[in-house]
Formats: structure tokens, sequence, C-alpha cells
């Protein structure tokens, strides 16, 4: 059976013209001969009527303390009600259409209300809806537990069920439907040559994640990389081909893509820079800062000092821990970090030394960096961040 998983988020179901264009892409998928399994976001963003934010705050506006077994009931409505309208809007169309919630469409996980774990997916139900010659409309972001309870996989779930059902459908594709035409070279706000990554590994839309560029949701990488299912980012309201995320051999197939170092740029605004000045009970304060959930970045250690950054919304928890246990500290606010990233500057000699000096060039200060197997991180005040994503974009020829 030639199975292919189209998720749309939601924006791309937030309205009857949106939901219409994204149906317009399933009957397409349809006359190219494909038995199509759609994943559906509950639509809209907070405030709008059925937005998970909506539903959530709807809830804790009457009980703030609400248990997350009743928080998870009440965010499975938002992708039920999401799913029922799509498939009607199919039905509208002549196309025979059936609405399932994640437990119906066999995702089973475990109890952790709110993120839970997946621990089978039984695609058997969806099998049987696709030979009645009848298309499976999925409530993305949720499960059942094998006692029967509603759960939710957690932010970007939805991506993630539409991974899941990808591998336990052996599907030829996962299309994740969005409101950006692929993953860009660069943000194109700041960068007007910034243009679309026709193919990209698996692994570098990790790094694009994790240095801030989140297009699709990282869980649902890991899960079609271990499938080896190939992942394709595209615009709901337009006919773009997107961006593929594939093996790395894949991904680098061609001798245009082989002499590309770098693949894109990301940037992550709103960084502290942080000094311990002092060598005693490092450890011990490491560990502190991670019992408070601060999630820390670019470290560096030193002999007679540790250097590294958080987030600007963490530094006042950061300043408290500190303070309670007498850490001697310095910092630095207003700082962005940009990366370069691509597998291609692996074992490349000289990559850094480029960055290095195509923003000295531009007097653009730098006062920390990192690098990994394929990203090299620079710490730039905030003020200069665009302009640094500017210059690198250039200098690697992007």
């Amino acid at each position: 059976m030639k199975i292919l998983v189209q998720k749309f988020g939601g924006t791309s179901v937030s309205s009857e013209e949106k939901r219409e264009k994204a149906v317009s892409k399933v009957m397409e998928a349809v006359k190219n001969g494909y038995n199509v399994v759609v994943v559906v976001s509950a639509m809209g963003r907070n405030g709008d009527p059925y937005a998970t934010d909506t539903l959530i705050n709807m809830a804790k506006s009457i009980y703030s303390d609400i248990p997350k077994r009743e928080l998870d009931l009440i965010m499975n409505c938002g992708e039920i009600i999401s799913s029922v309208l799509f498939a009607a809007t199919l039905s509208n169309k002549g196309y025979k259409a059936k609405a399932l919630t994640g437990g119906q469409a066999g995702i089973i996980t475990d109890d952790n209300f709110g993120n839970a774990e997946v621990i089978n997916v039984d695609p058997s139900r969806i099998l049987e809806v696709l030979r009645e010659g009848i298309i499976p409309v999925v409530a993305g972001f949720q499960g059942i537990t094998q006692k029967g309870e509603l759960t939710t996989l957690g932010r970007g779930g939805s991506d993630t069920t539409a991974a899941l059902l990808g591998v336990a459908l052996k599907a030829e594709a996962v299309e994740i439907y969005t409101d950006v035409d692929g993953i860009m070279t660069a943000d194109p706000r700041i960068v007007s040559t910034a243009h679309v990554i026709d193919k990209i590994s698996y692994n570098e839309v990790f790094q694009f994640a994790e240095q801030g560029a989140k297009v699709v949701h990282p869980r649902a990488v890991e899960i079609a990389m271990r499938g080896n299912i190939p992942l394709i980012i595209k615009n709901t309201m337009s006919d773009s081909g997107g961006t593929i995320i594939t093996n790395y051999s894949d991904a680098y197939d061609s001798i245009y893509e082989v002499d590309k170092l770098v693949t894109g740029i990301a940037n992550m605004n709103n960084r502290v820079q942080i000094t311990i000045e002092s060598t005693e009970n490092v450890q011990d304060i490491f560990e502190k800062i991670g019992e408070e959930k601060i999630s820390i970045d670019l470290i560096n250690i030193f002999p007679d000092k540790q250097v590294f950054t958080i987030s600007e919304a963490d530094f006042e928890k950061l300043r408290r821990l500190f303070e309670k246990y007498g850490v001697k500290y310095s910092y630095r606010t207003n700082c962005a970090k940009v990366s370069i990233i691509g597998n291609r500057i692996r074992g490349v000699p000289g990559v850094m030394a480029r960055v290095i000096k195509a923003l000295s060039k531009r007097n653009i200060e730098i006062y920390q960096t990192a690098d990994s197997h394929n990203t090299i991180s620079c710490l730039v005040s905030q003020d200069k961040v665009e302009e640094a994503i500017r210059v690198l974009h250039d200098e690697f020829s992007l």
C-alpha cells in the first residue's frame, strides 16, 4: 500500500479558507495514487476558540491547580474538534473520511499526563480504514493508556504523531504542512537573500532546532530518522517543493551540495553570559543550576573560571541561586548566539578562522565561541546579531 502521512498545523486549519487549502493537498495526493493518512493539530493559536492554550486558560480560570489528568482531557478536545471538521470538509468534497482520536489510531502511552511517552503504536485500525477506501483524519498530540486514560504528548506532539504513524505504517514520507515554505538558510526577515533548503540531513535539523530555529519538533525528527522515513516541510498556502529531511547520504547527492560547507544559519536571542569567578565547589554549583531547571549553553571551563550562557528569562532565578550559595560571578546581558550549521564542517580546517575574520572585518566583537562536529557558534551583542547573520550568510555563499 502506497501510504503518505500529511500533518497540518494549527495555522493550517484555523479557518474555513485554510482548511479548504489543506484539503486540496490531500485531494492532490489521492489523485497521485497515495493512500493518505491525515494528522491535524488544534485550530489556531492562543486566543482562538479551540486552540490548546485557550482551552488550558479556560480551565485554569476556574481552578488554577487543575490536575494534569483533567488538563489532558480538555486539551484532547482541540485536536478532536479539528479532526471532525477536517473530515467533514473532505466528505463535502466527495471523499470518504473518518475522524479518529489518537487512541483510536493505536497510539498507546504511559500515564505521564501532559508529556506522555509512547510505548506502542498499533496501526491496524488505520490500515482497516484505508482498505475501506476511507481517509483517516487523526487527532494529533494525543494517545491513550492501557487503562483507557486520555493523554497528551507534550509540545510539538502533532509532529510526533505524524512521525510515529509514518514509521508504523511504513509510509513513503511524512509531509509536515505549516505556514513557511520550508527550512531556510537564515531568517528571511533578517537576510533578504535567504532561500529554502531543498534537502537537509536529520542531524542538521537537530542542530537547527538546538540553535534556535524551530520548524519541526526534534522528537519527530528522531522518530523519522530511526525509521528512515523522509520528513518534508511544506507550506499549506503555496505550491513550494519544501525541504526534504533525510539521511546524510541522500541529502548530499549532488556536486553542488557537496561543495557547500555550511547549510544554514540559526540564531538565539536574549542570552546572558555568566562568568563564575571561582573554582570552589564548581560541581555542586552546576548541580544546583540543573536542579533549578536552568538550561546552560556555550560552556567554557578554564582553570580559574567557568563561562556559560543562559536565557534572559532564567537570569533572576540564577541570581537568587547564586546569592543563596554565595557564588562569586559577573555577567553580560544583551547577548545573542549566532551559529553556522553544516555536516560538511566536520574535519575541515580553517572554518572558525573564516567566521572570526568575517565578523572582525565588520567590527562585530565576539564574546565567546563554541564548536562541535557540525556547528560553530559565536556569542555577540544582541544589537549586532542581525548584521552577523548577514555577514556569515555572504561569507559562506548561502
